[in-house]
């Protein structure tokens, strides 16, 4: 089991490619400004919650319900970016 620090610090590191990857995308073609920018507030809500989630767990069960969420989560910002790119 991952401690309280590892697994905020791998949501951070997640949190800021998204951003860095939606900053690039936004670089690269102004036109999907709005995509991105609503993918960054996403990204942000997303943070907020699951460290607020993060900082209540006490147990194996929590998380690993916490490490399924992440990883779903983290699944559906790559199909997002990738759906930016096309």
């Amino acid at each position: 089991m991952a401690s309280k620090r590892i697994l905020k610090r791998n949501v951070n590191t997640m949190i800021f490619d998204v951003v860095e990857e939606c900053f690039t995308v936004q670089l690269m073609d102004d036109r999907k400004m709005d995509a991105t920018e609503k993918l960054i507030d996403e990204a942000a809500d997303f943070q907020d919650e699951i460290l607020t989630k993060i900082n209540a767990a006490k147990n194996k069960a929590d998380f690993k319900s916490l490490h399924e969420n992440i990883n779903a989560k983290h699944v559906d910002f790559v199909q997002k970016l990738n759906g930016l790119n096309k």
